[in-house]
C-alpha cells in the first residue's frame, strides 16, 4: 500500500515539474500597448477615437487626392502588411490604412463583437472623421470581406474595389496557421491570452507565405509583439468563435471595377476562390501570382502593387 503510495505521488511530482516546466517554456504575458507602441507605432502612425475605439491610422500621400485608397488587413495582421504597396502609391495617391479592432494596436473592441456588420460600420465611420467620401477599397484576406461588404452597404462612396486572396467564399485550408488552429480549439484557446510556445508565430506567418523563405526575423518579431499586445490573443479567439462572415449573394451584386489579386499558393483560402469572385462579380479581373501565398502584397509588393496601379490608374 505504502509503495503503491509513493509511485502515485512520484508521478504526480513529475507532472507537476512537467506542467512547471511547459509553463516556464512558453509564458509570453501580454504586453502593454505603450511598451507596444514604442516600436511599432512611428511616424507616420497616428489615432483616432472612433466608435469609442483608439484606432491605430497611417493616412499618407497628396491630400487633394479625390478619391484616397483605404487598405484593410487580414486577421492576425495589422496595417504594416501595406507598407510595400503603400511606398509606392503613397507617391501620387492619398493612402489611408489602420488597424482593425481586436488587431495591431487598436486593441480589443471593449463589445467583444466582431461582426461584419461591426466592421463595416467602423471603416465608414473612420472616413467620415477624415472626410473622406469618395474612395477606393482593398483588402486582405478578412480585410477583403470588409472591403467587398463595405462597396456592397456603401456602393456610392466606392469608385473601385481590390481583392487580395479575400474571404467570402466558404473554403477548406489546404493547411491553417498554427496560431488559428489553436485558437479554434476549445480549452487551448483559453491558454492563449497567457502562451506563446516559442515557434509558433514564425510557423504561423511561414504558412501563409508561399517562399517560407521571405520570412524574416523582424516580421516574425513585429507579427509577436503585435499578438501580445494587451487583449489581442483572447479577442482573436472570440472573433474565431463568432460566425463572422457576409452573404455570397452580396458578392454577386457588386456592380463596380474589380481587381481580383491572388497568391497560386495560397494554402489557407485556396485560389479557386479567386475563380468564384471573378465570375460572380462581373467585369472583374483576376491576377493570380505563382509562388506567392496568401499574403501575396507582404511577400511579393513590387510586383504586385505594380498590377495594382494599372488598375487604378485605368
Amino acid at each position: 500500500m505504502k509503495a503503491g503510495l509513493r509511485i502515485v505521488l512520484g508521478l504526480l511530482a513529475l507532472l507537476v515539474l512537467a506542467t512547471a516546466a511547459l509553463l516556464a517554456w512558453a509564458w509570453a504575458p501580454d504586453l502593454a500597448p505603450a511598451d507596444v507602441e514604442k516600436r511599432w507605432a512611428q511616424a507616420p502612425s497616428t489615432f483616432i477615437e472612433v466608435d469609442g475605439l483608439r484606432v491605430h491610422l497611417r493616412d499618407e500621400g497628396p491630400r487633394d487626392d479625390p478619391a484616397p485608397i483605404v487598405l484593410i488587413h487580414g486577421t492576425s495582421a495589422s496595417l504594416h502588411t501595406w507598407d510595400g504597396w503603400t511606398e509606392e502609391l503613397r507617391k501620387t495617391r492619398r493612402v489611408i490604412r489602420f488597424d482593425l479592432p481586436g488587431f495591431g494596436l487598436t486593441g480589443p473592441n471593449a463589445a467583444g463583437d466582431y461582426s461584419m456588420a461591426v466592421y463595416v460600420r467602423l471603416v465608414l465611420a473612420l472616413l467620415d472623421q477624415l472626410g473622406v467620401q469618395r474612395f477606393a477599397i482593398g483588402g486582405n484576406s478578412l480585410g477583403g470581406e470588409v472591403a467587398w461588404a463595405t462597396a456592397h452597404a456603401a456602393p456610392q462612396r466606392v469608385e473601385k474595389l481590390i481583392l487580395v486572396d479575400a474571404a467570402g467564399y466558404a473554403f477548406e485550408p489546404e493547411s491553417m496557421p498554427l496560431a488559428f488552429r489553436v485558437a479554434r480549439t476549445p480549452g487551448l484557446s483559453a491558454l492563449m491570452g497567457y502562451l506563446l510556445p516559442p515557434g509558433m508565430v514564425e510557423k504561423s506567418v511561414r504558412n501563409v507565405y508561399g517562399d517560407p523563405g521571405r520570412v524574416t526575423p523582424e516580421l516574425v518579431q513585429r507579427y509577436s509583439d503585435l499578438a501580445r499586445r494587451a487583449g489581442n490573443r483572447h479577442a482573436l479567439t472570440v472573433r474565431m468563435a463568432q460566425h463572422n462572415t457576409g452573404r455570397e449573394q452580396d458578392i454577386r451584386d457588386l456592380k463596380l471595377p474589380t481587381l481580383i489579386v491572388w497568391g497560386q499558393h495560397d494554402r489557407l483560402i485556396p485560389p479557386v476562390n479567386g475563380d468564384r469572385f471573378a465570375a460572380d462579380i462581373a467585369g472583374s479581373q483576376l491576377v493570380v501570382f505563382e509562388g506567392l501565398g496568401h499574403v501575396p502584397q507582404e511577400e511579393d509588393p513590387a510586383a504586385t502593387v505594380a498590377v495594382v496601379q494599372r488598375f487604378l490608374q485605368r
